[in-house]
């Protein structure tokens, strides 16, 4: 672990600690660093991937937290979750607005079997869900690879640039059975 590190941007999100801990599990050291920090210091300390956690605010608010768009600029992937998703749509010129329909707790997704990041989980799965806003036009290079029926781009990747937006999607774990 200690040869690899993914760098969690902290854009204020309340599972910050969650995603650091699962990418531990995957045998990646992580550290969570303030959405704020400089690209010097992260060119510095050399991250094989980037994620853009979530967060309260809407990235078109005013005074809406931002980060260094030069992490696009840095050849490694980048993956954003619901506020990180938006804001790295936005960023890289797609466009975010508030959604008809919030999507809050358990939620039908249809996922892109191709999508190599979702190898392994099948066309359909029931996920949580926790998001107002929603992205209403992709970046360009970049393709929807889920789905619901109240957000039409629920993930999307650009493959070619490295790069993942997830719409707040957090996959059900399974409930524990009760003690017998």
């Amino acid at each position: 672990m200690k040869n690899q590190l993914a760098l969690i941007l902290d854009f204020g999100g309340q599972y910050k600690e969650l995603i650091a801990r699962k990418v531990r599990e995957c045998g990646v050291y992580s550290e969570i660093w303030p959405c704020t920090s400089s690209i010097e210091a992260i060119r510095e300390a050399a991250p094989i991937g980037i994620i853009l956690t979530g967060g309260p605010n809407s990235v078109y608010a005013p005074n809406a937290p931002t980060c260094d768009n030069a992490i696009f600029q840095l050849g490694i992937p980048v993956l954003g979750i619901c506020y990180g998703a938006q804001y790295l749509c936005r960023v890289l010129g797609g466009e975010v607005n508030a959604g008809e329909n919030g999507e809050f707790g358990k939620v039908g997704i249809r996922f892109d079997a191709d999508s190599p990041i979702f190898d392994g989980i099948g066309a359909c799965n029931t996920v949580l869900m926790s998001h107002n806003d929603r992205i209403m036009k992709l970046p360009e290079g970049f393709r929807t690879i889920a789905e619901s029926a109240d957000c039409p781009c629920a993930a999307a990747s650009d493959e070619e640039k490295n790069s993942t937006a997830f719409s707040s999607i957090r996959r059900r774990t399974p409930p524990i059975p009760a003690p017998r």
